[in-house]
């Protein structure tokens, strides 16, 4: 452990492997120590036992549930955006080679009291029941021109410039209503709340095509794919992978203390009394408390069920958007659920989570608009836990920090965090330009 390091990683969460993956592909010399006896950190998956123990207190859960070991129960679920960031850095790392994925069944969103299929083109615009026939007609129209929207050909601009044109403006033209714009702000360009609508379009019609290309990828019905086994898959295929680059793992390290010179630099990271040096540091916010600061806590509900949810055309695997506005909320619900067809559960078996930003102390009273598209649960847990975010100064003290997982069931905001942490620390931008067909979803 006395050696020099370029960068030490602490902490196995998602965010930290795949820039332990990324900076060891960069040929820098990494070591990747966390303080658990098991990868994943915040986002780790965990057994029926496991799960038993931490949110139970025992380990012993009824056995008309199946078998522990056929349970992975992510502890942050996200879907992947099959053309997404994600999916690029995977391609980007060759890490998609140690990784199974599988099309995701179903996206839907919550309109005016029921679950409704998003639609995402322009023919499922008009076979849709969430707007009436004229709307229809206005919302195919938006469709159209976000299908042929290219940034680099003016002809398809129609006149507007939606580097200047606000988003409200730009819905505005094409006379779309409120409940449309919701659909499309909150479950196709995935907004967490309404600050988008003023500011420049440009960025929601990148949202939407992106959505719409991830779509058509698989010809599935939703935009999102999944590993088999869920995403505990992924903190250990990047161990793999930055072990492939001569990076050094090290589970089960207490303390994991970050050693400062007299400038307030760091110089290295002290563990069971031997210390490692280093240049840089990048953690999760739990290993440098005094760097954080606290900006909200999330909610969330953990269900086993024995059935798929309810008016979702029995998809084994969906993802349901509540937008803010439809339950008086100031944040969006998310509802995720994945089953024994991801082999994330005994056959037979689904498990649902419902999250959002936290507004109350209650998670039993607030999830309960996301909790009741479930229908009947085999058992149900709730938890709250806090989000921090980084207040230092990178650039004085050499320690990159990551956010706290935010309640969102897909992964987007998590890669914009990762790349913008990896411009931070090799002052390079990410180059993304990948061959997507290089992940394929693993056929039935």
């Amino acid at each position: 452990m006395d050696e020099e390091y370029d960068v030490i990683v602490l902490g196995t969460g998602l965010k930290e492997c795949i820039l332990s993956g990324l900076l060891s592909v960069d040929g820098l010399k990494v070591l990747h120590m966390d303080r658990n006896d098991y990868y994943g950190g915040e986002s780790t998956s965990l057994n029926l036992v496991q799960l038993w123990k931490k949110f139970r207190g025992s380990d012993n859960p009824p056995s008309n549930l199946g078998s522990s070991r056929d349970y992975n129960v992510d502890m942050m679920p996200k879907f992947i955006m099959a053309n997404g960031a994600l999916v690029r850095v995977l391609i980007h790392t060759d890490v998609t080679k140690y990784l199974y994925f599988k099309a995701v069944d179903g996206s839907y969103v919550y309109s005016k009291g029921k679950v409704h299929k998003v639609p995402a083109t322009d023919m499922e615009a008009l076979k849709s029941p969430l707007m009436g026939i004229f709307e229809k007609r206005r919302a195919r129209k938006f469709f159209i021109y976000v299908q042929a929207y290219n940034e680099n050909d003016p002809k398809t601009h129609e006149g507007m410039d939606l580097t200047r044109v606000t988003t409200r403006e730009f819905i505005a033209k094409f006379g779309l209503d409120d409940n449309t714009m919701d659909f499309i702000g909150h479950a196709l360009a995935l907004y967490r709340d309404d600050h988008y609508l003023d500011e420049p379009a440009l960025d929601t019609v990148k949202r939407v095509k992106l959505y719409e290309e991830s779509l058509a990828r698989f010809g599935g019905g939703s935009p999102y794919i999944y590993p088999l086994y869920g995403l505990g898959e992924l903190p250990q295929a990047f161990a793999r992978l930055s072990a492939v680059y001569g990076g050094t793992y090290m589970l089960n390290k207490p303390e994991c203390k970050v050693e400062f010179d007299e400038e307030g630099k760091v110089m290295g990271v002290t563990s069971e009394g031997e210390t490692a040096k280093c240049k840089k540091v990048v953690c999760d916010p739990s290993y440098l408390t005094n760097k954080v600061r606290k900006v909200g806590k999330v909610a969330r509900a953990i269900a086993i069920m024995s059935h798929p949810i309810p008016n979702t055309n029995d998809s084994h695997s969906v993802q349901i958007i509540l937008p803010q506005k439809q339950l008086g909320r100031r944040s969006d619900m998310y509802v995720f659920c994945s089953s024994y067809s991801h082999n994330v559960a005994p056959k037979g078996k689904f498990i649902a989570f419902v999250s959002t930003e936290a507004e109350t102390d209650h998670p039993e009273t607030e999830l309960k608009p996301g909790i009741d598209l479930l229908g009947p649960v085999d058992e149900i847990f709730f938890d709250i836990y806090d989000r921090y975010e980084p207040v230092n100064e990178p650039s004085l003290d050499n320690c990159f920090i990551s956010t706290s997982y935010d309640p969102t069931t897909h992964f987007e905001s998590t890669v914009v965090d990762v790349l913008n942490m990896y411009t931070m620390i090799t002052g390079k931008v990410l180059d993304l330009n990948v061959d997507l067909s290089a992940a394929s979803a693993a056929e039935e």
